[in-house]
């Protein structure tokens, strides 16, 4: 340090970066300044000489002259002092700087020397930091407080379905301790066969850039009890923290149950259906069979009893039997007829046309209208009706409507035992009505007549409405009843017409 001339130490402080004022220990008052102080309190150093505190400080309290004073005296005392301080440009821009005023001694006197740097900025960035940290801090007692709370469990796990992150909401649905389940084959813990292959098969099908998948799986909790689950999964990955598959589930046993039983009745409501169809069928076929049967015997007992006296001939044997064959076939066409309708036994929905349906029923109705003296008109629409419905259960409604019809008009005149039945199509549904003109329905308590608790037969348990109302409506249609004119009722149910006919 020896060569270097005492001027270069004046051009050493000129060059720094950090301000320099340099105050009289004794009076502070401002003795030199270097061109960084200068040039960002705006001063010359002639100007900055006669200055006092307050000319160029914030005019803040906690910056008034005597604040200033005590912190260069403590520099003096004790050699160095620090603090923040708000120095005022010329322009009257207020700018927070650190300081720290350390004693030197002189040749001449003994000063202290002020070094500061702005920290308006850094000070910005800090206040904007803590305050993002404070906002961080309660987002994460705000989402540790909602997971906590949050009935879904949440899961994430490796490519080996195993259980990296487990939710309290996840640990109380598998019953298992959160520190437990992490490292757990997640599969393991579904019921084996068709539940654990859907929980593979989604996994695989999430992939980092596709969407989630959706899956519905049992549990086996224990070796009584099991859970159904139901939720969705997806691919993760947060900057190689947190990567996998996030697996989102809730608790479904109550609705699966729920779905169990309606599967459950909708099987007893098809056996319900076909037995009630098939109770009146059979009253109708037994009436039908007995006059080709009882024919057929009288035939066999009359050329039985020719042969047994040696009165008859071959011919007349021949003419015998061949007549009796006659009406057993007959029998045999009435039984194969029956047999045709009630083998149709499927249950899935089909494309059909209504006019078929009521072709099918045609026999049975007629049967039916004959023996009770009645007479059916087939009012069929020219168009197809092509709906979506179940084959066989809609044809048994047709037969309960027509049934009831033809059983209420059995009870008046002659000239007026008449029943219509007409189908017709629309935009968006297929209709059948079946219309007769007895007493109507003004004697059936109001909202009643399908709830299956009202019958105005003397024979009849009020359950072929209420089936035929069930069976409509679980095809997406409507079953419903109106006064005819001048007296009657019409029953007409539509049903969901094929969008692509």
């Amino acid at each position: 340090m020896s060569d270097l001339a005492p001027s270069d130490y004046e051009r050493l402080v000129e060059s720094l970066r950090y301000c320099v004022l340099v105050h009289d220990a004794a009076t502070k008052d401002i003795l030199w300044a270097n061109r960084a102080a200068s040039e960002l309190l705006e001063f010359t150093v002639e100007e900055l000489k006669p200055l006092k505190a307050p000319d160029m400080s914030s005019p803040a309290k906690r910056y008034r002259r005597s604040v200033g004073r005590r912190w260069l005296q403590e520099a003096v005392d004790n050699g160095a002092a620090v603090i923040e301080w708000t120095y005022r440009a010329k322009s009257g821009r207020e700018i927070l700087t650190e300081a720290i005023a350390i004693r030197v001694e002189l040749s001449a006197r003994t000063v202290v020397m002020v070094q500061f740097r702005d920290i308006e900025q850094e000070t910005s960035m800090r206040r904007d930091l803590t305050r993002t940290e404070a906002d961080l801090t309660r987002t994460e007692a705000r989402l540790a407080a909602f997971l906590r709370n949050m009935a879904e469990g949440i899961l994430v796990l490796d490519d080996d379905s195993r259980i990296t992150y487990a939710s309290e909401a996840a640990s109380q649905l598998l019953k298992v301790p959160v520190a437990s389940l992490v490292g757990e084959r997640f599969t393991e813990f579904c019921r084996a066969g068709q539940s654990r292959e859907s929980v593979r098969r989604a996994l695989q099908l999430t992939t980092a850039d596709g969407g989630s998948q959706s899956l519905r799986y049992e549990v086996e909790l224990s070796a009584e009890e099991r859970r159904w689950h139901a939720g969705s999964c997806q691919h993760i990955g947060i900057e190689n923290d947190l990567s996998g598959h996030l697996l989102l589930f809730h608790d479904v046993t109550e609705h699966v149950r729920t779905e169990q039983e309606h599967e459950r009745d909708s099987q007893y409501l098809n056996y319900l259906a076909r037995y009630n169809a098939m109770g009146d069928m059979a009253m109708a076929i037994a009436h039908e069979l007995a006059q080709p049967l009882a024919a057929a015997t009288n035939f066999i007992a009359g050329t039985q009893s020719r042969l047994d006296d040696g009165r008859t001939g071959h011919d007349e044997v021949s003419w015998g039997l061949g007549e009796a064959r006659k009406q057993i076939d007959r029998a045999n066409q009435i039984v194969r007829s029956l047999r045709e309708y009630v083998t149709q036994l499927e249950e899935s929905q089909q494309i059909v046309d209504l006019n078929d349906i009521v072709d099918e029923c045609a026999y049975f109705i007629d049967i039916r209208a004959r023996q009770k003296g009645v007479h059916v008109e087939y009012l069929r629409a020219h168009d197809t009706v092509a709906v979506v419905c179940e084959r066989v259960l809609t044809g048994q409604v047709i037969l309960n409507l027509c049934f009831n019809a033809i059983d209420e008009m059995a009870e008046w005149p002659a000239a007026d035992r008449i029943v219509t039945v007409r189908t017709d199509v629309t935009e968006t549904e297929g209709v059948v009505s079946v219309e007769d003109h007895g007493k109507g329905l003004s004697h059936i308590p109001d909202g009643r007549i399908f709830d299956g608790a009202f019958t105005s037969k003397s024979t009849g348990h009020g359950i072929g409405l209420a089936l035929s109302h069930r069976i409509i409506t679980r095809q997406g249609g409507t079953l419903t009843a109106r006064e005819n004119d001048p007296h009657g009722a019409v029953f007409t149910f539509t049903l969901p017409a094929d969008p692509n006919h």
